[in-house]
């Protein structure tokens, strides 16, 4: 893949998940809002679970975030579109489907 197409998938991906992220953080701060509300007739447990699920979704996306950095420093490198583990190419489609891929379909299918 040409670096600069590769540069511009990295960056449209880091934009969306900051954007997610984001969003994802205004989320949390209306759930533990309503976690702390008293006198309402409301489960007090919803708040909680939304809340548990906003932070698991965040972890997610802060460990795409890594992915990406990662996936930049092999740009850097001139590493970018190969497997990490076999050094095999990463084929363009599989890299504008997910920038940040760092094994071919094969490797990632077989990995428990």
């Amino acid at each position: 893949m040409d670096h600069d197409r590769a540069h511009k998938l990295l960056r449209a991906e880091r934009a969306k998940l900051q954007g997610l992220l984001s969003d994802t953080g205004e989320a949390q701060q209306l759930d533990r809002a309503a976690e702390r509300e008293t006198g309402s007739g409301a489960d007090g447990a919803q708040p909680l679970a939304a809340e548990g699920l906003d932070d698991a979704f965040a972890a997610g996306q802060r460990e795409r975030l890594a992915a990406l950095d990662r996936a930049e420093a092999r740009l850097d490198e001139g590493t970018y579109g190969r497997s990490i583990r076999s050094g095999l190419s990463i084929p363009d489609e599989r890299l504008e489907a997910d920038p940040a891929a760092e094994l071919t379909v094969e490797e990632a299918q077989s990995q428990p």
